[in-house]
C-alpha cells in the first residue's frame, strides 16, 4: 500500500471514530454552532445540518469555531451558510419578534402586514408561526384579546368595558364566545366564579388515591396522590374562586366509572368532560383521546401529527395540564428513546397504568 493511501485510510478512520462524523451524517441541526466541518476536495467549511453531499470522510476535518475553519484556509459554504445563525435560530427570532408586534400594536396587523414587516411571504410566516407556537397568528391574536378580557373582568371593570378594551368589535361579538372563552358566562367569571359549585369525592384505587370532580357540565378534575389533602389542595389551586362540596351518594356512579377505568382501560371514558384549555391545549388533548389503548406515541410523533413539527415543547407542557388523569391519556405518550418522561402524578403510576394496558 503506497504513503498516500495509508494517509487516507488513517484521516478516514480518524473522522470514523470521531462522534462528530454521526452528527454530520444525521444532518442534526442540535449540533449547529457547536462545531463546523471542512471538505478538503471543495474548499468549503459547513455546519453539520448542511444538505450539501455528505463528503468522503478521509476528506474531513472538524473546527471548533468558524474563525479556526476559516484560518485553516476554507471558505464559508454557500448552502448551509455557516457565517450567519442556524436557520432555527433565526426562525424563533422572527417568530419572536412576530408574537412583539402582534401584543404591541393596536389594533393588531393582520398576516400580509405582519409579514411584510417581517421580510417574508404571509404563507411563510404562517407556517413559521404555527410550527413554532402551536397556534396560527390569527388564533395568537385571539388569545391575547381573551386574556386581555379576563384580566380585565377580574379588575371589576364592566363586561361590556372588559370586551371594547380587549378588542372585541361588539357586545354581541364576547356574548357569543365569552363562554367558550371563559368555561363560564362573563358575568360569572367577573364576579371570580364564586357561584361556581363543584362536587368531588375522594376514594382508594389500584393507584392510591382518586379525586373526581364535577361542575354541572361534566367531570372536571382527576387526580391521582396518596394524601387526601393533597389532592384536595389541588383541585382548589385549579379552581380557586369555586365553592368545592363534598359529593353524595348520587356521585357515587361517577367515582367508580373512573376506578373501572383505571382497572380496565379498554373499556373507555364515556361520562361527559368539563376541561377548560387554551385552543392549543384543547387540540392536544382531543389527539391524546384518539390514541388507542395498549398502545403509545411521542412527544414529536403527536406534534407531527397535528402539523407542528416544531412544538414538541408545547405539547409536553399540555400533556402536562391535562387536567383529567386517565379519561385524557396523556400516559400514553413517551420520549422518542421509549423512555417513560415526565408524568405528572409520577412515573410509578404511568408504568402502571400502561402495564395494564399492555395486559388488557
Amino acid at each position: 500500500m503506497n504513503l498516500t493511501a495509508e494517509v487516507r485510510r488513517q484521516r478516514a478512520a480518524r473522522t470514523l471514530a470521531d462522534p462528530r462524523w454521526a452528527a454530520v451524517l444525521a444532518r442534526d441541526s442540535t449540533a449547529d454552532d457547536v462545531f463546523w466541518y471542512s471538505v478538503q476536495t471543495t474548499g468549503v467549511y459547513c455546519r453539520p445540518s448542511c444538505g450539501a453531499r455528505t463528503p468522503r470522510p478521509e476528506n474531513v476535518e472538524f473546527h471548533p469555531s468558524r474563525e479556526s475553519a476559516r484560518d485553516a484556509g476554507f471558505r464559508p459554504c454557500k448552502r448551509c451558510k455557516p457565517e450567519q445563525a442556524p436557520s432555527a435560530m433565526r426562525q424563533v427570532e422572527l417568530i419572536t419578534e412576530a408574537c412583539r408586534l402582534l401584543q404591541s400594536l393596536d389594533p393588531a396587523p393582520g398576516l400580509a402586514t405582519l409579514a411584510g414587516q417581517l421580510g417574508l411571504s404571509p404563507w411563510h410566516l404562517h407556517r413559521l408561526f404555527k410550527a413554532h407556537t402551536g397556534v396560527t397568528p390569527r388564533a395568537y391574536v385571539a388569545a391575547l384579546r381573551a386574556g386581555k378580557f379576563r384580566e380585565g373582568l377580574s379588575r371589576g371593570d364592566k363586561v361590556i368595558d372588559a370586551a371594547y378594551e380587549a378588542g372585541f368589535g361588539s357586545s354581541r361579538a364576547v356574548y357569543e364566545q365569552g363562554t367558550a372563552l371563559l368555561g363560564m358566562s362573563p358575568r360569572r367569571y367577573r364576579s371570580g366564579g364564586t357561584d361556581m359549585t363543584l362536587h368531588f369525592s375522594i376514594s382508594p384505587c389500584a393507584l392510591g388515591l382518586v379525586l373526581v370532580a364535577a361542575s354541572e357540565r361534566g367531570v372536571c378534575a382527576i387526580l391521582l396522590g396518596d394524601a387526601p389533602g393533597l389532592l384536595e389542595d389541588e383541585l382548589r389551586s385549579r379552581f380557586p374562586a369555586a365553592q368545592l362540596e363534598h359529593a353524595g351518594a348520587g356521585f357515587s356512579d361517577t367515582v367508580a366509572r373512573v376506578i373501572t377505568l383505571i382497572d380496565e382501560p379498554s373499556g373507555g371514558f364515556t361520562l361527559p368532560l368539563d376541561v377548560r384549555g387554551t385552543a392549543f391545549q384543547q387540540r392536544v388533548w382531543a389527539a391524546l383521546r384518539r390514541i388507542p389503548h395498549g398502545t403509545t406515541t411521542t412527544y414529536s410523533a403527536l406534534a407531527n401529527q397535528l402539523g407542528m413539527p416544531k412544538a414538541v415543547r408545547a405539547v409536553a407542557s399540555a400533556c402536562a395540564a391535562n387536567p383529567v388523569a386517565v379519561a385524557i391519556p396523556c400516559h400514553r405518550v413517551v420520549r422518542q428513546d421509549g423512555a417513560l418522561a415526565g408524568y405528572r402524578w409520577g412515573l410509578e403510576r404511568k408504568k402502571a397504568l400502561l402495564a395494564r394496558e399492555s395486559e388488557s
